[in-house]
């Protein structure tokens, strides 16, 4: 099996992913995952793809992330590896799908509007 690349994206953050047959270990950046994503749960974020199709021990996982904060990445980077196993097997996307992890979250920053000091905040009123 050649390296198979997918991409993920969440608010600000993009995540590059090149899946390929191994023994289960995730690298993001040349660092291991425990080590860029101290926090177990958002490690618990990025294996859910995996879990979910019981193949976390058969595929090696090298990711690129850029933007974002740690939250974005971690979701970017499940968006990516959901889609690079779909690639290597398209009959998984189903399961996927009803778990939730093939689609996009579409939520980012909303903008900030003039005469106004945050996106929905406004200056305190004053009749008199």
């Amino acid at each position: 099996m050649e390296k198979i690349n997918a991409i993920g994206r969440r608010k600000a953050a993009v995540a590059r992913v090149y899946l390929s047959e191994g023994t289960g270990k995730i690298t993001i950046d040349k660092r291991p995952l425990d080590v860029y994503f101290p926090s177990s749960i958002l490690q618990y974020v990025v294996k859910q793809p995996l879990k979910a199709l019981d193949c976390e021990e058969k595929y090696d996982i090298y990711a690129h992330l850029d933007g974002g904060g740690f939250k974005g990445q971690a979701e970017a980077l499940r968006l990516a590896i959901a889609r690079a196993l779909v690639k290597v097997n398209p009959e998984d996307k189903a399961a996927l799908r009803a778990e939730g992890f093939m689609t996009r979250d579409p939520r980012s920053v909303e903008r900030k509007k003039p005469g106004q000091p945050k996106a929905r905040k406004r200056f305190q009123f004053s009749k008199r």
